[in-house]
């Protein structure tokens, strides 16, 4: 997995503040995708399908036992430069919460919040299974920002699958996104809402994002969340 000292944080956060998500091609790489999508078939991986949930069709993988070290690593050192756009994203919309430096204070105010459903999973995803629009904002306690990656090949495991996101500003349109992933890249991504600067000012901008069909082959993928679920 790529260290987070060789990003050019600056160019994330413009992007992020311009689009609400940031490509980053290669950022896990393809053996560590690769060793990450067998996590699917683990003994201890809690296995939970979209359906249950009204997400779609597919099935969720849940890391019972916690996240794998290397994971849970990557997570913390995202977490840590991350934070500084979500807090900044507060001050500029006015909202006074500030987020802590580190995941694991976070996460200790979402066990006083009584957030404590571990929300990062894999999903996999086969002919005719897809993930409708969503967003990962229940509780008290919501992080900003999240990461998708892909754990699989295009065009080679599967074929469909884009991953897709919609952005909804008051009056206007939803407007579409389609981000490119191929094995091995991940994304971050606003977890449901982003300040946009429009003619009066900041105002809050609404995000949902899903998986179009997949038409042929087998889709899995990573979303990883910075905080739990009530």
């Amino acid at each position: 997995m790529a260290a987070m000292d060789a990003l050019d944080w600056t160019a994330i956060a413009a992007q992020l503040d311009r689009e609400g998500f940031c490509l980053l091609p290669g950022l896990l790489g393809a053996d560590a995708a690769r060793g990450l999508a067998l996590q699917v078939a683990a003994p201890d991986a809690s296995r939970v399908t979209l359906e249950s949930g009204d997400l779609g069709r597919g099935e969720l993988f849940y890391f019972r036992a916690g996240l794998p070290p290397a994971l849970a690593q990557w997570r913390s050192a995202l977490y840590r430069r991350l934070v500084v756009i979500a807090n900044r994203w507060n001050e500029t919309l006015g909202v006074a919460h500030r987020y802590p430096a580190e995941l694991d204070d976070f996460l200790r105010r979402n066990q006083e919040a009584g957030q404590t459903r571990a929300q990062s999973c894999l999903s996999r995803l086969g002919v005719e299974d897809r993930v409708s629009l969503h967003q990962r904002n229940d509780g008290e306690q919501v992080f900003p920002l999240q990461i998708v990656a892909l754990l699989s090949e295009p065009g080679t495991d599967f074929q469909g699958g884009e991953f897709v996101m919609t952005e909804q500003r008051p009056r206007m349109q939803s407007r579409p996104m389609v981000l490119p992933l191929k094995l091995g890249d991940a994304a971050i991504i606003a977890t449901a809402e982003r300040p946009f600067k429009g003619s009066k000012g900041y105002y809050r901008v609404n995000l949902k994002h899903a998986v179009s069909r997949v038409r042929k082959g087998v889709r899995i993928g990573l979303e990883l969340s910075f905080h739990d679920a009530p």
